[in-house]
């Protein structure tokens, strides 16, 4: 599918069905980390009420500004999802200490990770180690990685072969369990990949729902940067072509298209494997925010309107 990631003036873009895309955009999720998080007065301004936001976990940030951030944005009518990194975690009772003290602030939700670091600092190395130890009863939901594009971390042969059994093992999981669990996923730029990968989730027996991973509005620049940081697979050729048109490189990225392909093929399959939108504001908060209100309807509107 060839993409196009700008628009000709300021309005909110008319591609794709408006009513499919606002279905498709409703009860959406964003990411902050607590860094950025500071930067926003207050998220009712810019958030419709009840939103969940994860809280990103970077290798060095403390688990003081992860817990403060978490009860500040608690505190403001948000359903909080920070992140649970294993690799960085470095024991059982570190693992005790963290999820007690999101308690304490009101954390019921959790996105569990391997982490972005090649060697794991103490006992967990993955997602599924910290599924099994028990440190989450009392928490309502759970949410687990997801690589549409694969993962070489995992599957270095450039294979999917140990993701998808990753996959297979936590679904059954969740199946066992009376955890509410699903698949957030890293961003992509490209949504035949996409439908292709949640058809294969299905066709291998994993009944996880699907949090489909999408970058806000950004500049080009900053976004590929941040797609080969983070490993994005062959979708990132879509922002290398762009790259190479002079007449286009300083015009920013807006998902448009690719959610409109997205909430087309959702609204003709209700059945397809997507059941929210996640966002990674990688060019802001608050431009990401407003691009949800503008073309998400009463989906994107703030809490306070």
């Amino acid at each position: 599918m060839a993409l196009s990631f700008f628009r000709k003036d300021s309005t909110p873009a008319a591609t794709g069905n408006p009513a499919q895309v606002e279905a498709f955009l409703k009860g959406y999720s964003i990411e902050v980390m607590p860094r950025t998080a500071e930067k926003v007065e207050d998220f009712r301004a810019l958030l419709p009420r009840g939103t969940r936001v994860y809280i990103a976990h970077i290798e060095g940030t403390p688990i003081d500004d992860m817990v403060a951030t978490a009860k500040r944005i608690g505190a403001e009518g948000y359903d909080v999802m920070p992140h649970f990194p294993a690799r960085i975690i470095k024991d059982r009772a570190t693992l005790g200490e963290w999820v007690s003290r999101y308690k304490d602030v009101g954390v019921r939700q959790g996105l569990l990770l391997a982490g972005g670091v090649a060697q794991p600092v103490g006992d967990f190395a993955t997602s599924m180690q910290l599924l099994e130890s028990g440190a989450f009863d009392g928490f309502s939901r759970l949410h687990v990685a997801g690589h549409p594009e694969g993962n070489k971390d995992i599957d270095p042969d450039g294979s999917d072969k140990m993701v998808m059994q990753a996959a297979r093992w936590k679904s059954a999981f969740a199946e066992r369990t009376d955890a509410k669990i699903a698949m957030a996923t890293q961003f992509c730029f490209d949504a035949a990949p996409v439908i292709a990968w949640v058809d294969r989730l299905a066709a291998e027996g994993v009944k996880l729902p699907v949090h489909i991973g999408v970058a806000g509005p950004a500049k080009l620049q900053t976004l590929i940067k941040f797609a080969i940081a983070c490993g994005v697979g062959p979708s990132l050729k879509v922002l290398q072509k762009r790259a190479m048109d002079v007449t286009k490189l300083l015009l920013p990225y807006e998902p448009t298209d690719v959610i409109a392909a997205l909430a087309a093929h959702k609204a003709a399959n209700p059945g397809f494997g997507i059941e929210q939108v996640h966002f990674f504001p990688l060019g802001g908060i608050k431009t990401n925010a407003q691009w949800v209100t503008d073309n998400g309807g009463a989906s994107g509107r703030p809490a306070n309107a």
